[in-house]
């Protein structure tokens, strides 16, 4: 089955867990696709269609939101997956992850993930810097990226 996996990443890390969910399916049957590279994807072209993103302000990148709204009738027709990845905990990462997939999409998806996330001081600019150490109370580079949830993940989109 051919596989597209389509995200955004603002400092690496959805990219970085994109890369990693690659490297457990087959890869030579996979391809990724960043939406700050590329302008469209023949969506009719495979078989599972995965999307992922990071929370930056409280929501998904504007651009991953259209790419959303403008293919949602193909991609409803489509065996997808989604991921989230986000510093958040519990109720409030749910939260997040609702609200950046319509209802509809979560609905038919055989895989959601919630990755856990980073913060990445060396690639932030210097407000998002400020924004984070004044909310969450971080100064330095942190990495909890759940690689439990990715295994998880790549399992369900196996079944």
């Amino acid at each position: 089955m051919n596989t597209a996996i389509i995200y955004m990443s603002k400092h690496g890390t959805t990219e970085k867990i994109a890369e990693l969910i690659k490297s457990k399916l087959k890869p030579d049957k996979t391809q990724i696709f960043n939406l700050k590279k590329i302008r469209s994807i023949e969506l009719e072209n495979y078989d599972i269609i995965i999307i992922g993103g990071s929370i930056h302000v409280g929501s998904i990148p504007k651009k991953l939101r259209l790419f959303i709204a403008n293919n949602i009738t193909i991609l409803l027709k489509n065996k997808i997956a989604l991921f989230l990845v986000c510093m958040q905990k519990d109720e409030i990462r749910e939260e997040q992850f609702n609200n950046a997939y319509p209802a509809e999409l979560r609905e038919v998806s055989v895989a959601n993930g919630l990755m856990g996330g980073e913060f990445c001081f060396d690639r932030m600019n210097f407000l998002e810097r400020v924004i984070v150490k004044k909310i969450a109370g971080k100064s330095s580079n942190i990495s909890e990226i759940d690689y439990d949830a990715i295994e998880d993940f790549i399992k369900r989109l196996r079944s």
